[in-house]
């Protein structure tokens, strides 16, 4: 049987391929921009139909229709790997619960057993001639769940971007159960975080940091992207990437001629990353572009791999980060943000590359819901709120009051440290609450 006629023998419509979900099932949904609307739809209309539907995801970036038709959470239980503004509401609603993970691990969740979907409903740009779907934007986790799971949708969507890899960024027809023909939806897109002052201080600190042919991480939000800006305006020279995220940013360094992967020691001249989400911009860039590799996230996220890098800067960042160094960069108290992602795995890694940087980059402050002005560097982390980073692997922490180094240093060194990179207006009270949790020494330094 050719290809074509095992595309047109598994090809149904959406409300046909969903009807493989029972009531108590496991699905899988897509990851980011790569989640299908339309068989999320689909699977909704059956609500009154099944009951106890475990559906995960990753990140995905709107409110889904089967949590909208569900407000009980009677029929479908939603569950995501890592928060987007979408699950953070929903969560805020009881309507989303995470699932913690450090992210490189993802993939061997499926691949143990551990987890064993019964249905995956995912999002591929056409088949090629050889009989693939590629798996545009998302390659993460997506593998290792298209090979767990008993049943395999895919909706085809020609919008979706042909990213080249790498390894795994495509599915054969002969693993795909069920075909649906969408309505060819545009990419989501996700325009970058707004860039504030502070975001452009702290970006001028760590901008002098970063050396000829540093390979870099840059996580998401207003600070990063203020750091790839500056980098695109900069006279540096072949940079390298290995990231978890590929967003616009690093399209703007490589069209300034800033990153070239000359001095990689792993994928030379490649931009690696495990997903991308931004603009059209970058998807544009990203479609049938050879500098672009993409990779699952066991690759990309692992630290042993990361560590391969030499001068491997990776740039994250927090909610808090308390006088001890601990870094909380997914819940505010029990109140849940995002999630770990691979902010643990990178600043693991980075330490163990040569000459590597790993960056925990904040503003100093934040405006709280009755519009106080609040420190981001805190004597203890309140209650309920999650570790993220743990105070032995932190690296440096930076603010626009300047960079903490933590490596080495006792507990009242790392309290002085981020104490003088804290708001002054907060300094006097963080030194009275280190010296009550004993964690301080007065010298000449502040």
């Amino acid at each position: 049987m050719s290809y074509s006629d095992e595309y047109q023998r598994k090809l149904v419509s959406a409300d046909e391929a969903v009807k493989v979900v029972k009531s108590g099932d496991l699905v899988h949904y897509g990851e980011f921009v790569m989640n299908s609307m339309t068989l999320d739809e689909a699977l909704a209309k059956r609500v009154e139909e099944l009951r106890d539907v475990v559906i995960r995801t990753v990140t995905c970036p709107f409110p889904p229709k089967v949590v909208q038709a569900d407000p009980e959470r009677k029929h479908f239980i939603y569950n995501d790997w890592h928060f987007s503004g979408a699950s953070r509401k929903l969560h805020d609603k009881n309507l989303c619960n995470y699932i913690p993970l450090v992210y490189h691990e993802g993939p061997t969740f499926y691949e143990r057993g551990i987890v064993q979907p019964d249905v995956a409903l995912l999002m591929a740009g056409p088949m090629d001639e050889h009989g693939y779907f590629n798996l545009g934007t998302s390659n993460s986790i997506t593998p290792a769940v298209i090979d767990a799971a008993k049943v395999v949708v895919v909706e085809v969507n020609t919008s979706v971007p042909r990213c080249l890899g790498g390894l795994r960024e495509s599915v054969h027809i002969s693993k795909v159960d069920y075909i649906v023909e969408g309505p060819n939806r545009p990419m989501i897109q996700v325009p970058p975080a707004p860039v504030s002052e502070v975001d452009k201080k702290v970006a001028a600190l760590v901008t002098p940091m970063i050396k000829d042919g540093a390979c870099l991480q840059l996580g998401i939000g207003g600070m990063p992207n203020a750091i790839g800006a500056m980098i695109a305006e900069s006279d540096l020279k072949d940079l390298g990437v290995h990231t978890e995220m590929l967003v616009d940013s690093f399209v703007d360094m490589y069209e300034a001629g800033r990153i070239t992967g000359k001095r990689k020691q792993l994928d030379k001249e490649k931009m690696v990353y495990t997903f991308a989400m931004g603009t059209n911009k970058l998807y544009e860039f990203l479609d049938n572009n050879p500098m672009c590799a993409s990779y699952p996230v066991s690759y990309t996220n692992h630290p042993f791999v990361i560590a391969q890098q030499d001068n491997m800067v990776c740039i994250n960042n927090a909610v808090q980060v308390d006088l001890y160094g601990q870094v909380a960069s997914e819940s505010s108290g029990p109140r849940h943000i995002s999630g770990t992602g691979g902010q643990l795995d990178f600043i693991f890694g980075s330490y163990k590359s040569k000459d590597g940087l790993g960056l925990i980059c904040l503003s100093s402050t934040y405006k709280d819901e009755d519009g106080s002005i609040k420190s981001r560097i805190v004597p203890t982390l309140e209650p309920g709120t999650i570790v993220t980073v743990p105070r032995t692997i932190n690296y440096y922490v930076v603010t626009e009051y300047g960079v903490a180094m933590l490596k080495a240093k006792s507990t009242w060194e790392r309290a002085e440290a981020l104490i003088a990179i804290a708001h002054p207006d907060f300094q006097d009270e963080l030194v009275k609450q280190a010296e009550a949790q004993k964690i301080w020494v007065r010298s000449n330094k502040l």
